[in-house]
């Protein structure tokens, strides 16, 4: 199977080819950014094949990250996903930027739970928790910091996430052992591919996964009455 993987949900512009048969990712590109997506995301896939020397139609699958993430940036990567998903005649799915931050952990020790985190600004959390072996034992939510904290507390958990060192500060002064911190600001794209990959394609829609509402709201007073 050949995957193409694409992330713009957070701090980075990523996409991969993965090639199951070759036996792993054949092309990889991820520049970092918080904004520009739009304007970065097809001329980096386009690079991609130009140097594989191969066309888009040869794909089997696209994965994409549904968030949460940027409003912007879900809506850029989605788009491109489902419209080179339909040019190729091929499956989109999507896979949660929460778990796309797990994955390499839970796969890395099966014993270990993980806390995923993203920033939601304004001392709030985007927060997903997985049992040790990937089950989820907190699904996506947003939650003040302390919740995520709490959450973390509860067990030696790895956290990662672009908010774990938000989360990790606040566990300091509640426990001594050491704690793992992943904060890298976008979820690796090889994981992204790898776990896309795996995925059942009928249960994972490429579908925008917000989980609040956005900030810009339009403005009631500015809206002209109706005769």
């Amino acid at each position: 199977m050949r995957v193409l993987a694409i992330d713009t949900a957070l701090g980075a512009c990523s996409a991969a080819v993965l090639d199951t048969e070759a036996g792993g990712i054949i092309a990889s590109e991820s520049v970092p950014m918080l904004r520009g997506h739009a304007e970065a995301l097809m001329p980096l896939i386009g690079g991609l094949f130009d140097r594989l020397g191969m066309p888009l139609h040869q794909i089997d699958r696209v994965v994409v990250t549904t968030g949460p993430g940027s409003f912007t940036g879900l809506r850029v990567g989605i788009s491109a996903a489902r419209g080179i998903a339909l040019a190729a005649n091929k499956p989109a799915v999507g896979i949660s930027t929460l778990l796309a931050y797990a994955a390499p952990h839970l796969a890395d020790d099966e014993t270990a739970p993980v806390v995923s985190v993203i920033d939601a600004r304004h001392n709030h959390v985007y927060l997903q928790s997985f049992a040790p072996g990937g089950r989820t034992v907190i699904a996506p939510r947003i939650v003040p910091i302390s919740e995520a904290v709490r959450a973390a507390a509860e067990a030696p958990a790895r956290i990662v996430g672009n908010a774990a060192q938000l989360v990790a500060d606040g566990l300091k002064s509640q426990r001594r052992q050491s704690i793992v911190v992943d904060d890298r600001a976008a979820p690796d794209i090889a994981w992204i591919a790898t776990t896309g990959a795996a995925m059942d394609q009928d249960q994972a829609p490429p579908k925008p996964q917000y989980l609040r509402a956005p900030d810009a709201q339009p403005q009631n007073a500015a809206q002209l009455r109706r005769r």
